[in-house]
């Protein structure tokens, strides 16, 4: 039996987006910890959060799903979101259901951050 975890750290840049720092496995058993970190999230107008996944070694349809939702929460209250560091094999499971086609990507934090400008 594999160790499922997944840690969820939140800060603010000192630009002030969130970021929230994702790091282990996104699954069914770990996914309420960052949609508990997503729902403390302050999506309002205006905001910017980035979500930093460059830890995150793996991700199941559940995961997905919760990247989903927090896409359709910052659309539905016109703030921004962006994901960064995705590793090149969860960038192709990605783009297979077409995240890359409505999530917004960028290779680091700081360029997410820029991006976010």
């Amino acid at each position: 039996m594999t160790d499922r975890t997944l840690t969820v750290d939140a800060q603010t840049h000192p630009s002030g987006v969130t970021v929230l720092t994702v790091g282990g496995e996104l699954d069914h058993h770990t996914a309420p910890s960052l949609t508990h970190a997503l729902e403390d999230t302050p999506f309002a107008r205006g905001s910017r959060t980035v979500l930093d996944l460059s830890g995150l070694l793996y991700c199941d349809s559940t995961g997905i799903t919760v990247l989903i939702t927090a896409y359709h929460r910052a659309q539905a209250t016109d703030s921004r979101l962006y994901l960064a560091g995705v590793n090149q094999d969860l960038m192709r499971v990605f783009r297979i259901v077409g995240l890359d086609q409505v999530l917004s990507f960028e290779p680091t934090v700081e360029s997410a951050i820029e991006a976010l400008r």
